[in-house]
C-alpha cells in the first residue's frame, strides 16, 4: 500500500497537506511542511507517497451510516404510500425468496452508492452475513455487520435452537475477518424475537465483548403493543428490566419515547440512531428527541435505513432532512446547529462502534471525503460546513479514501459497471 500526500487541501477551515501512511492520518501540517521536513533528513517523500493536488477542494470525515440493511438496495420502491405495519409484512414476505448472491449483490449496490455519497464505514443488519462482508471487503468499507436473530416471539419455535448455533458459527468465522470489518448480535425487534432468544443474544454478546444492534420503539403501535403484553411498561422500560441496556447496544428509531425511556437510555450511555427518511416516508412519525436524548447522556448518531423504506444511502441528504425537521417540530431555528449535526453523521457513529475515526486528526484512521468546492453551492463566503450539508448534493463528493485508500477517484468506483450489470441480471430471474 502506497502512501498519499494530500496538498493544498482546505482541513478543518485551514489550508494544509495531509499525509496517510498505511491506514493512518500521519500528519496534518502546513502547505509544504511535510516536504521540507522529509528533505531536512535526506528521505525522498515521493519514492512510496503518491502525491495529490487538492487545490479547490476539503477534505471532511468520511460518514458513518449506523443503521441500514444494504442489499435492501435491490427493494428499492418496491413497497410505496402504505404504512409501516402493511409494509414489513409484505417485506418479510418478500425476504423468503432471497438467497446468498441476492446479498451479494446487493451489499455491492449498496457501497457502490454509499461511497458515492461518502460513507466509508457503515453499521448493517441483515442476513447471510458472509456475503455481506465478502461485499463490503471487495468494495473497500470499513463495516459492522450483525448475525440476525429472530424467531417470530415463538420461543417454543424449532428455529431457535438453530439460529443459536448458527450465529455462534458465524461469530468464529468473523475472527479470521481483517481489521475494517466488525462483527456484532442483532435481534430484530421487541415484536419479532422472544424474551429468551433476547437474553440469549445479549448474554452472547457481552460475552465475547461484541455490539448489540436492535430496533426500538420505532411506531406508536410498538409501544402501545408492549405496553399491553408486559404491564405497562414501554419497549426501553421493558428491556431495561431485563438488563439489556448498556454502552455497547446501538438502538436504531427510538422514536416514541417517554421522558422515563430518554432518562434510562441516557443513564445506559445507549446509542441511539436517528433515522429521519425511513421514519417520515413510512409515516412512523418525526419528533425525533434529539436535544432530550442528547442531555441525558445518549450518544446520537445517524442512519439512512435500508432502501427499502428510504430509498437511498445518502448520508448528506440524511443530514440535511434530520436538521430541518427538528427546526421545523421544535419551531425552533438553533435545533441541532452544524456543529451538532456533523458529529451525529462523524465522531458519534465512531463512538458508538469503538473505531479510532470520525475526525480528521493525526493518529486516527485515513476515512475521509475529498468535496470539490468549485461550483456554485459553494461561492458563498459562508462557513464550508453551510454549503456543503445546507446548499450541494452528495455529486460534491469527488473523491473518497476509506482505511488509507482510495475507493473512489475523479466520481469513478472501479467495477460499478460489472456490479450494476450483475444487480440487473440477478433481478431479471426474481422479478
Amino acid at each position: 500500500m502506497r502512501n498519499i500526500l494530500l496538498k493544498n487541501i482546505n482541513c478543518n477551515d485551514q489550508t494544509c497537506d495531509i499525509l496517510i501512511e498505511g491506514k493512518d492520518i500521519s500528519k496534518i501540517r502546513p502547505v509544504g511542511e511535510i516536504e521540507r521536513e522529509y528533505a531536512s533528513t535526506g528521505r525522498v517523500l515521493a519514492q512510496n507517497t503518491e502525491l495529490v493536488d487538492c487545490t479547490g477542494k476539503a477534505a471532511v470525515p468520511g460518514f458513518i451510516n449506523m443503521h441500514t440493511h444494504s442489499a435492501m438496495s435491490l427493494m428499492r420502491g418496491m413497497e410505496e404510500d402504505v404504512a409501516f405495519q402493511e409494509w414489513i409484512r409484505n417485506i418479510w414476505n418478500m425476504e423468503t425468496k432471497i438467497n446468498d448472491e441476492f446479498i451479494y449483490w446487493g451489499s455491492k449496490v449498496a457501497a457502490l452508492e454509499m461511497i458515492k455519497t461518502g460513507t466509508t464505514t457503515f453499521n448493517d443488519q441483515y442476513w447471510f452475513v458472509g456475503k455481506a462482508h465478502q461485499a463490503a471487503e471487495e468494495m473497500g468499507l470499513r463495516s459492522m455487520l450483525s448475525y440476525v436473530i429472530l424467531d417470530g416471539n415463538n420461543p417454543e419455535g424449532a428455529s431457535m435452537e438453530e439460529q443459536k448455533e448458527q450465529c455462534m458459527k458465524t461469530y468464529e468465522e468473523s475472527r479470521k475477518w481483517k481489521d475494517n470489518s466488525l462483527f456484532g448480535i442483532a435481534y430484530h425487534a421487541i415484536y419479532s424475537v422472544s424474551e429468551p432468544m433476547i437474553l440469549w443474544a445479549t448474554e452472547f454478546a457481552r460475552r465475547h465483548d461484541l455490539l448489540l444492534h436492535i430496533h426500538l420503539s420505532e411506531t406508536q403501535k410498538e409501544v402501545q403493543d408492549c405496553m399491553a403484553r408486559h404491564g405497562g411498561l414501554t419497549p426501553v422500560e421493558y428491556l431495561d428490566n431485563l438488563g439489556v441496556l448498556d454502552n455497547r447496544v446501538i438502538a436504531a428509531h427510538t422514536l416514541w419515547l417517554s421522558d422515563h425511556d430518554i432518562q434510562i437510555l441516557g443513564d445506559r450511555k445507549v446509542n441511539c440512531v436517528h433515522n429521519i427518511n425511513s421514519n417520515t416516508k413510512l409515516a412512523s412519525g418525526y419528533q425525533f428527541k434529539y436535544n432530550e436524548l442528547k442531555e441525558a447522556g445518549a450518544n446520537v448518531c445517524l442512519g439512512t435505513d435500508g432502501c427499502a423504506s428510504s430509498n437511498n444511502l445518502d448520508m448528506l441528504e440524511t443530514m440535511k432532512t434530520s436538521a430541518l425537521f427538528q427546526k421545523a417540530w421544535r419551531f425552533d431555528p438553533q435545533a441541532l446547529p452544524i456543529p451538532e449535526l456533523v458529529k451525529t453523521a462523524t465522531s458519534n457513529g465512531a463512538k458508538a462502534l469503538r473505531l479510532e475515526t470520525g475526525i480528521l486528526e493525526e493518529g486516527k484512521l485515513a476515512d475521509l471525503i475529498i468535496v470539490n468546492t468549485n461550483s456554485s453551492f459553494f461561492l458563498s463566503p459562508a462557513p464550508f460546513w453551510s454549503n456543503f450539508i445546507y446548499s450541494a448534493h452528495s455529486d460534491s463528493i469527488e473523491s473518497v479514501i476509506a482505511n488509507g485508500r482510495f475507493v473512489m477517484r475523479n466520481r469513478i468506483v472501479e467495477g460499478e459497471e460489472e456490479i450494476l450489470g450483475n444487480a440487473r441480471k440477478l433481478l431479471n430471474t426474481i422479478a
